[in-house]
């Protein structure tokens, strides 16, 4: 019998999973992602020491990561990096006013670019309420984290003018920056000025580095792939249709997506994290336990750390901050916040989101005063603790809402439909569920030491046992894989 190899059919199929399908990125849970990693990881290995081919392959693999998840939106992003490149390295040759100039045409372009894709169709379909004119959507393709390239260009030219940083010399370096693939996506909003020392120094990942990322990229898979995902099927049916289910499953489905939410989006950080360690990058920390905090202000120093910094910096300071007396502090406040709802999404939804947590925030800041007699024993902790997650929790049923309806018919009939008699069902139905949500939330409350500590031994492990941890987990996440990989819902922004 003889075995015929049909090599134009096997090479088209190649490049059919290769080319960029409309509706189906690339992520870093899917099968091709890895398969392209296991070619990728050596080859940076070996040109790591040559630098300038080493960026060229870099940017070549994040241009392609890019071009696989948004088509020829890609051309946007070389684009954007050439125009602010060039725009900073003018910014100390040029007199004041024209530095401003040029800040502001960055900005505009970045920002123009961004408004135009995102905001177009909110626009459009406003408008059509507004004027009744039956204007129809725009045929517009978001490209897949437009929102974080932009943020992070923005940042650069703006800590350029302030003296931060010097300009980037080369064209190479900055796009190096810009394309870097572990952050591409969905962030971190990593800044130049702290990603390019890096860069220039170009040093070899060491051993802590390189397994300390293996072990965040399996945590990673482990948050995304195993329990967000399964979480995800109960929550997307229920806010399919809450007018159908009972209070407790709406009140389970509410605490299901704030515990999704944080494992799509710190899973996909700590894969995004532990990829840059692995090639010798450190690109901070993104999340830091924010179901812990103990209050709203605290949350937002622990959830999604690079935006929240971003908008602090760029937004809240720059508009003055608590600088300008009590009432203006809480109006940059609400602002900041409104900005930042809006950057998640163009939908009211969103914004009534941001400004709920702007609200929060100016209320905790009133009450300071009063907050700072309350004596800081065990039990006023776990109170605050919940308080602060109800509030948070409340918030997220307007973000994953697809409208005001949806919203109202949730949080209404948790409250007009519970019955606590529902819960013993609910758990024996859907025990699975239940055993991801409660691993979910007792594994957030591990101390950070024991984390750490876990983390150490794996990494001074010998190689069979970090074989099998490894086996272990992808055995995992076959166990619990859906047919089709789902995205990482913070892709979208």
């Amino acid at each position: 019998m003889h075995l015929q190899l049909d090599l134009p059919t096997l090479w088209h199929n190649i490049l059919a999973q290769l080319a960029y399908t409309p509706g189906e990125p690339l992520m870093f849970t899917s099968g091709l992602f890895w398969v392209l990693m296991i070619v990728f990881i050596p080859l940076y290995a070996c040109l790591k020491s040559r630098r300038t081919q080493m960026m060229v392959f870099v940017i070549a693999f994040g241009l392609y990561f890019f071009y696989r998840s948004s088509g020829w939106s890609v051309l946007l992003l070389v684009g954007t990096a050439l125009i602010d490149w060039l725009i900073a390295r003018q910014l100390p040759r040029v007199s004041t006013a024209a530095r401003r100039a040029l800040v502001v045409l960055s900005i505009l372009c970045s920002v123009g670019v961004l408004i135009f894709f995102k905001y177009s169709n909110f626009v459009v379909m406003n408008l059509d309420v507004l004027l009744g004119r039956n204007f129809h959507p725009l045929d517009i393709i978001l490209p897949i984290g437009i929102s974080f390239y932009t943020f992070r260009t923005i940042s650069y030219v703006i800590d350029v003018y302030k003296g931060k940083m010097a300009p980037v010399d080369s064209y190479l370096d900055y796009l190096f920056y810009l394309s870097f693939f572990p952050c591409l996506v969905a962030g971190p909003i990593v800044r130049a000025v702290d990603f390019m020392p890096q860069v220039k120094a170009n040093r070899r990942a060491s051993r802590e580095m390189i397994y300390g990322g293996l072990w965040l990229v399996m945590i990673g898979i482990l948050k995304k792939a195993v329990v967000a995902d399964y979480i995800a099927q109960y929550v997307n049916i229920v806010f399919g249709n809450p007018t159908g289910y009972t209070g407790v499953e709406l009140l389970m489905a509410i605490i299901g997506f704030s515990v999704q939410i944080y494992c799509d989006f710190s899973g996909y950080s700590d894969m995004a994290i532990g990829l840059g360690s692995i090639m010798g990058y450190d690109l901070g920390t993104n999340f830091d336990f924010p179901y812990r905090s103990r209050n709203v202000t605290e949350f937002w120093r622990r959830w999604h750390i690079s935006l929240s910094f971003w908008l602090r910096d760029y937004i809240y300071i720059g508009l003055g901050g608590n600088r300008c007396g009590t009432l203006r502090k809480y109006v940059n406040l609400m602002i900041t916040m409104l900005v930042g709802g809006l950057w998640h999404g163009a939908a009211w939804t969103f914004v009534v989101w941001g400004a709920g947590h702007g609200a929060a925030l100016c209320l905790h800041k009133a009450c300071m005063p009063w907050l700072k007699r309350i004596p800081d024993n065990k039990v006023v902790v776990a109170l605050s603790v919940l308080l602060t997650f109800v509030v948070v929790s409340i918030l997220w049923v307007f973000f994953r809402a697809d409208s005001f309806q949806t919203a109202w018919d949730v949080l209404s009939g948790v409250v007009t439909r519970f019955d606590t008699a529902y819960f013993p069902v609910f758990a024996r139905v859907r025990s699975t569920w239940c055993v991801l949500l409660l691993i979910a939330i007792v594994t957030h409350f591990i101390p950070r030491a024991t984390l750490d500590d876990l983390r150490q031994l794996f990494i001074d492990s010998f190689w069979i046992f970090k074989f099998l941890i490894f086996v272990a987990v992808v055995q995992t996440v076959i166990t619990f894989s859906l047919a089709d990989v789902q995205p990482f819902l913070y892709s979208q922004f």
